[in-house]
């Protein structure tokens, strides 16, 4: 008998999904010891050749399984039929962010206790497309970085940079010795259009959590707050599409 999903997943976790599971290979920065992929065919698409290549050429042990099993396996997740058992998420240490942000622009981004794991991959897809040095993210009451984060990341949380730390204000605080201005995305009277700030050289864009925002420690550590103008009246926009827009104003005031 086949071994069941509880026992495949024992010491380990499992990314799923195409190109998640193509990421987290070409990174290189887990060890993986099995796949599962849906059985060898001539005419199988170039992605999954790809994958199947890569999984031999590593010796993972290829697995095929049936849709209900996979779907149980990865917690109903969007698998597309694919998935890879590895150990943890590599976190940095907030150091290791610090090493590999000595660039004169250097971006970090802030996760202010953030929970949808929707919107923490959607910020780090947005922050490896623009080059960003690494995120930061609170241990307590805060999504890490799951299959769930990689599978919205579409892959890109394997390319990034994620320190888990104890305080964010103290986080900020270090940020700030090494030279980083801190920018919060919130509202209020003491908030500049985004559009108006300087984000040129070091920058830490801190985002807050879903609906309530960032924090009052927190955004009392910020050098500025930054609001997105809403003319059409909604209230707010989601954490990841407000990060997105704001990690492109940077990108843009950098040329």
């Amino acid at each position: 008998m086949g071994r069941g999903p509880r026992e495949l997943v024992a010491g380990g976790e499992w990314i799923y999904g195409r190109n998640p599971v193509e990421e987290a290979l070409a990174a290189g920065r887990r060890a993986a010891s099995e796949i599962v992929l849906p059985p060898e065919r001539p005419d199988e698409d170039d992605q999954i050749r790809r994958i199947r290549d890569e999984a031999k050429s590593r010796r993972l042990v290829i697995r095929t399984m049936d849709r209900d099993r996979l779907d149980r396996l990865v917690r109903f997740g969007h698998h597309q039929g694919v998935a890879l058992k590895t150990d943890g998420y590599p976190y940095a240490g907030l150091d290791g962010i610090l090493d590999g942000a000595d660039g004169e622009n250097a971006l970090v981004v802030v996760f202010d206790h953030l929970e949808d794991p929707q919107n923490v991959g959607s910020i780090l897809r947005t922050a490896c497309a623009v080059g960003a040095a690494g995120a930061i993210i609170p241990e307590d009451r805060a999504c890490g970085i799951t299959p769930a984060v990689v599978r919205a990341s579409a892959g890109a949380a394997e390319h990034v940079k994620v320190a888990r730390v104890v305080n964010l204000v103290r986080a900020l605080e270090k940020l700030r010795e090494n030279g980083f201005w801190t920018t919060g995305l919130d509202w209020g009277e003491d908030a500049k259009k985004y559009t108006e700030i300087d984000f040129r050289g070091k920058v830490a864009l801190v985002v807050g959590a879903e609906g309530a925002g960032i924090s009052r420690l927190v955004r009392e550590n910020c050098d500025f707050i930054a609001e997105l103008p809403m003319p059409g009246g909604f209230e707010s926009l989601n954490a990841g599409v407000a990060a997105a827009v704001a990690m492109y104003e940077i990108l843009r005031q950098r040329g």
